[in-house]
């Protein structure tokens, strides 16, 4: 596989087809939006220079990038000839569905279709086209170029070759693959939102502040990161969804959203990518590179 189809310029697609073009891959970058292709490449860009700054990579390997990307608006023409498509659009089930039939229609009979979600199943999505058994989960992890997790989800009909592609694929792009099955959450998501969720209800019964919360969590627990500020960083609306997700596919209340949770969701306060969350990130030069990074 060389020839790859990234859908979604946002934060993971543009972040997944850095990955696979700084590997030499060739990738098309698909997205409805020239605005949002721009901003994608803008970042793309700016996450190169960094890496140029800190002698990572050189000016050469930047430029190879940059040529190896290739942005389309047209789907159609994006998906032409390629051997891989990673879907990476928002995280809602009827759009992937809708995706994905667009791909059966549109790609070649032997194209792999993997959708880097964090919660829907693989299953319900494959079965929106002719071809389940080449359907398959790859849920890398923000920042992409950075994360070394890919989570690879085996649908109900996935077969053991398209399994082996794709985990001998990530191993290529110095992932390192974790094979999981399709249950609502996957692992990382059904052991972490249950945990994020847990501390806005904290936060939201009063035993303590957002800063104590994730102090106590960061000092007591060794977590490089608090919750409440990595929900932030992920998007509250993105937390949301995918509890969501959980709570319908396994019924069970603990996986309920937190009132606190979802009032912010509906007031606009989704985190980094709003300017504020939990934190308030809208005069902090710091705050703002490191939303640079996840935007």
């Amino acid at each position: 596989m060389k020839n790859i189809a990234v859908i979604g310029a946002g934060t993971m697609g543009n972040g997944i087809a850095h990955t696979f073009a700084q590997f030499n891959y060739k990738v098309n970058l698909i997205d409805v939006s020239e605005a949002s292709l721009e901003k994608g490449m803008n970042t793309i860009a700016r996450n190169l220079d960094r890496m140029v700054a800190k002698e990572k990579i050189s000016e050469a390997d930047k430029t190879q990038t940059l040529d190896n990307i290739t942005p389309f608006i047209s789907l159609n023409e994006g998906v032409e000839n390629v051997d891989l498509v990673v879907e990476a659009a928002t995280e809602n089930e009827t759009l992937k569905t809708q995706i994905f039939k667009d791909l059966d229609e549109f790609c070649a009979e032997e194209t792999i279709l993997a959708t880097n979600t964090s919660s829907i199943s693989i299953t319900k999505i494959a079965a929106a086209t002719n071809r389940p058994d080449k359907v398959i989960g790859m849920h890398f992890m923000n920042p992409v170029p950075i994360m070394k997790l890919v989570e690879i989800i085996r649908g109900y009909t996935t077969s053991d070759k398209v399994m082996e592609s794709i985990v001998s694929l990530s191993k290529e792009i110095h992932k390192v693959p974790v094979e999981v099955n399709d249950y609502p959450g996957f692992v990382a998501n059904r052991i972490l939102m249950p945990m994020i969720n847990e501390s806005i209800e904290t936060l939201y019964n009063g035993v303590a502040g957002v800063e104590e919360i994730d102090t106590v969590m960061k000092l007591g627990m060794a977590h490089p990161m608090g919750p409440l500020q990595l929900a932030d960083f992920i998007g509250l609306d993105v937390c949301l969804s995918i509890l969501n997700v959980m709570y319908d596919g396994f019924k069970n209340p603990k996986y309920a959203p937190c009132p606190l949770l979802v009032n912010m969701v509906m007031a606009g306060k989704l985190g980094v990518k709003s300017g504020e969350g939990f934190y308030d990130y809208s005069k902090s030069r710091k705050a703002e590179k490191v939303a640079k990074m996840f935007s």
